[in-house]
């Protein structure tokens, strides 16, 4: 540990960076470090990318920045002040000619130590991970040996949720591709050894069994064939209620008559000492030398057509080359990302425009790779021109919500804790099927302040919240406290089939008691029962769009 950290030190005193071997590593030339913008979208970072001779990597935290730079998953960076995980930085910064993204990590290092005066040092602690071990009777068939090793997913069921779905190979290798709308998915797994099978686990099941691999403790030779089923997203649909919910957990044991077990393992790690919250400035002649082009302002060649009214796809994606495919979005899904709206910032948009479903192939004329921020300005340009659309701009009132303290139920924090907002249930496959299944949105918050959580409240709950929400609980300090609510789509139907349930702005929905075990809980309810405080809907000015003229039919490609 103690050599460690001295030889991090030499290097930044010497103004080089080293490898593993001693040979100078690259270094930015310059670099654009600046707190991101606040957006709706910064929840998630974006990059690193390599574009024209620049790394860059936005909206990153500080946990994310140092788990890049010293190549480890987020879980792994431990300690450091309590920020460390909710202010978010964008870097800009100019390489070496012939460098990766791997091999600047060392460039990432020596960057976080100059600009935010970072000190960190290696250490190993116990974290937890998960096994696969047998139970009393394993429900697996021994496989033949002739059939194609791999496991695949089968079709989803019908729902309001959708996710990422891998299929994994003979050596627990994975390809992702994207499930539409389904709450459910089967997987048909054959010829698949238990260790193959562990190791594809966190491909497979992602954030539920954590970031470090499964462990294979079945003690099962060969080769298997078996089934598997269970449920994805954060909600359930209305074609999924809560009785028909499968946790990963359940499907492992019931399905397979196997375990996961959670258990601690030694595991390397790195501590964060120090770092300051605000980064040294950048320097003056900063735009000159990082030169950055202007963004593209139109496709190259675009097609727009309607999707097929059988696919359940949908999807957003930028392939090499600057080709763009948008496959499945509703035109008004297509205006509000295009134009960066919320839902209610649109007025005029008629009823079809929430029915007719598109696809856009186009190709950006770039010599750099682009991004979906370069892109949906593009796509603006062409949704004007293809519908005919014609806008305005004007300022309207909109509802906003401000949280507000009743009689607070919060545990005060630790102030040498680390601030963390975990969206979605822990990885201990305790809380894998709470109480009322139909709780199946689910927030734990460690030493955040209020002003902090209502922040993050629009981003986590966009499905009830169009606008950002103000603090005026007046609370000071951190907090702990966890918050279950139902998705904004159960909670309108009551949690059940068939269910005749609205929810005014603010209110409660009606005909359900929250008592009910198998009951709907409005995110309004839960802030309110689970934390003693309250959402007050109120009316406050923002500039919206308003369609003047749109055409149904777009013009021919």
């Amino acid at each position: 540990m103690t050599r460690f950290t001295c030889l991090c030190t030499a290097a930044l005193l010497s103004g080089a960076a080293f490898s593993q071997t001693g040979e100078p590593s690259p270094i930015f030339e310059i670099s654009d470090v600046h707190v991101s913008p606040t957006s709706a979208t910064n929840l998630f970072r974006k990059g690193p990318v390599m574009r024209g001779g620049r790394y860059e990597l936005r909206a990153a935290t500080m946990v994310d920045l140092v788990a890049i730079a010293y190549g480890l998953q987020n879980d792994k960076v431990l300690g450091g002040p309590s920020w460390l995980e909710m202010t978010r930085f964008d870097v800009i910064a100019k390489a070496p000619p012939d460098s990766t993204l791997d091999t600047l990590k060392p460039a990432l290092q020596k960057l976080l130590a100059d600009r935010f005066k970072l000190a960190v040092h290696k250490d190993t602690r116990p974290l937890p991970t998960f096994a696969l071990v047998a139970g009393k009777k394993p429900l697996l068939k021994e496989a033949a040996g002739s059939e194609q090793t791999g496991c695949k997913p089968q079709t989803g069921s019908p729902g309001t949720g959708g996710g990422m779905i891998v299929t994994m190979g003979p050596d627990g290798t994975q390809q992702q591709f994207t499930l539409g709308p389904g709450m459910t998915v089967q997987y048909q797994c054959r010829n698949m050894t238990m260790e193959a099978f562990a190791a594809g686990l966190r491909g497979m099941f992602g954030a539920a069994v954590g970031s470090n691999p499964v462990l294979d403790q079945t003690g099962l030779k060969g080769s298997w064939n078996f089934d598997v089923k269970w449920s994805i997203g954060l909600g359930i649909g209305p074609a999924l209620n809560a009785d028909e919910h499968i946790s990963l957990f359940d499907a492992v044991e019931k399905q397979l008559g196997l375990k996961l077990e959670q258990k601690q393992i030694p595991t390397p790690v790195i501590v964060v000492d120090s770092a300051n919250q605000k980064p040294t400035d950048n320097p003056p002649d900063l735009a000159e030398r990082l030169k950055i082009p202007p963004p593209p302002t139109e496709f190259e060649v675009a097609a727009l057509k309607p999707s097929d009214p059988d696919s359940r796809m949908f999807r957003t994606q930028i392939q090499p080359g600057g080709r763009v495919n948008i496959q499945g979005l509703t035109l008004k899904n297509l205006v509000l990302q295009a134009w960066n709206l919320r839902n209610e910032m649109l007025v005029g948009a008629p009823g079809w425009m929430d029915a007719d479903r598109y696809d856009i192939v186009a190709k950006v004329a770039s010599s750099e790779p682009v991004d979906l921020d370069a892109v949906w300005p593009l796509v603006r340009k062409l949704l004007t021109e293809r519908f005919e659309m014609t806008t305005h701009n004007e300022e309207r009132p909109v509802t906003a919500y401000t949280l507000v303290s009743a009689k607070p139920k919060m545990k005060k924090a630790d102030p040498a804790s680390r601030a963390h907002i975990q969206n979605g249930l822990p990885a201990d496959g305790k809380d894998s099927k709470p109480a009322n299944p139909a709780l199946s949105r689910f927030i734990a918050c460690q030493n955040v302040t209020m002003a902090q959580f209502a922040a993050q409240l629009q981003p986590l709950a966009s499905g009830y919240l169009q606008s950002p929400v103000l603090d005026e609980t007046g609370l000071e300090g951190g907090w702990d406290f966890t918050l279950s609510f139902s998705p904004a789509g159960m909670a309108q139907a009551g949690g059940r089939r068939g269910g005749d349930v609205s929810i005014a702005p603010g209110g409660s929905p009606g005909g359900v008691e929250a008592s009910d075990p198998g009951s709907a809980l409005s995110l309004f309810e839960a802030i309110e029962k689970q934390l003693g405080l309250k959402l007050q809907p109120q009316k406050s000015p923002a500039q919206v769009l308003v369609i003047d003229h749109i055409e149904r039919k777009p013009t021919d490609n």
